[in-house]
């Protein structure tokens, strides 16, 4: 007990959408790299991450989609194997390679062995760097560089199999968790609270929510001091009068200043204080219980400087 668990795997390596991508393999490389010249690696358990089984997904996910994506997927090794083209888009900034299925799947098996692996005691938290990401992909779409939704599937076994009674997602993104919304919105077993640049892709999460949403639209170039006071003012109450038994995080880097994604202005510590001020609550009503996914970061230096800073406060490093 008291560990935390660094889930990868070498699956997730293998997806990429095309030179220049801004969702990319050297992601994973960066924050490997920081990690393991600062010493942190030497305090985390290092877990390889399982693939997700269909049932798994599909906790989140209709059968139809899961099935169209694995469907595209075959087709396209067809015509690779024909000498096609590796590449297939769903959208404008979206496309699988012939690797993509088995990465979704590491990514989604991430975060719910970590799920499992923390609420029977054996971790007390849980990072899990994987890609792709997540966030952005709801019940029956791909999108915004995502194709299955990892936290959302991970805070579903938690509650559909696991029995936990209610869960928190803290969706830190500088994007709107539109399809972590989707698939949740309405569903009183789940909190789910998050700040996001506005108006900003994927141009949602303003309108009137769920009751069971926290959204916090804020402009541009906002500064991580007024991100901490709305995180206080905001978030801690209704987390603490929700009473999560778990508390799952969309762990987005692209708030950075430096982070040419968007345009907000957080730095490492901001990251780093938002990660304690949610451990403090997990801390109080969820037995520690925590397991943060990888979203977004796109600038490697800060995306590495900014997991380590997360990281270490989950790690108490």
């Amino acid at each position: 007990m008291g560990r935390t668990g660094y889930f990868s795997h070498k699956d997730c390596w293998k997806h990429e959408m095309g030179p220049g991508h801004p969702e990319c393999p050297e992601r994973l490389d960066a924050i490997e790299d920081r990690l393991l010249i600062t010493g942190v690696f030497d305090g985390l358990e290092r877990v390889e991450a399982p693939l997700a089984s269909l049932a798994d997904v599909e906790l989140a996910h209709d059968r139809m989609h899961v099935a169209a994506l694995r469907g595209l997927t075959d087709r396209l090794k067809e015509e690779v194997q024909a000498g096609g083209p590796a590449y297939s888009p769903l959208d404008t900034d979206t496309s699988i390679n012939v690797h993509t299925w088995d990465a979704a799947l590491r990514a989604a098996g991430a975060a719910v062995a970590a799920t499992d692996a923390v609420i029977d005691g054996s971790l007390e938290n849980a990072f899990c760097a994987t890609r792709p990401p997540g966030h952005h992909a709801e019940r029956a779409k791909s999108m915004g560089f995502c194709f299955f939704n990892n936290v959302a599937i991970a805070a579903l076994h938690a509650l559909q199999r696991r029995h936990l009674k209610r869960v928190a997602i803290v969706d830190f993104d500088v994007h709107h968790g539109n399809g972590t919304e989707n698939i949740l919105a309405g569903d009183d077993r789940v909190l789910m609270v998050s700040f996001f640049q506005h108006p900003f892709y994927p141009f949602s999460g303003d309108m009137e929510p769920a009751s069971n949403m926290l959204n916090l639209p804020v402009p541009a170039y906002t500064k991580g001091m007024d991100i901490r006071e709305l995180v206080e003012m905001m978030w801690i109450p209704r987390l603490e009068a929700f009473k999560p038994e778990m508390i799952f995080i969309s762990a987005g880097f692209d708030a950075h200043r430096e982070d040419d994604m968007g345009q907000l202005g957080l730095n490492e510590q901001d990251f780093a204080w938002i990660t304690e001020r949610i451990k403090e609550v997990a801390r109080r009503f969820s037995k520690g219980r925590m397991v943060s996914c990888l979203e977004g970061g796109y600038v490697m230096s800060a995306l590495a400087r900014s997991v380590e800073a997360h990281v270490r406060v989950l790690a108490d490093i």
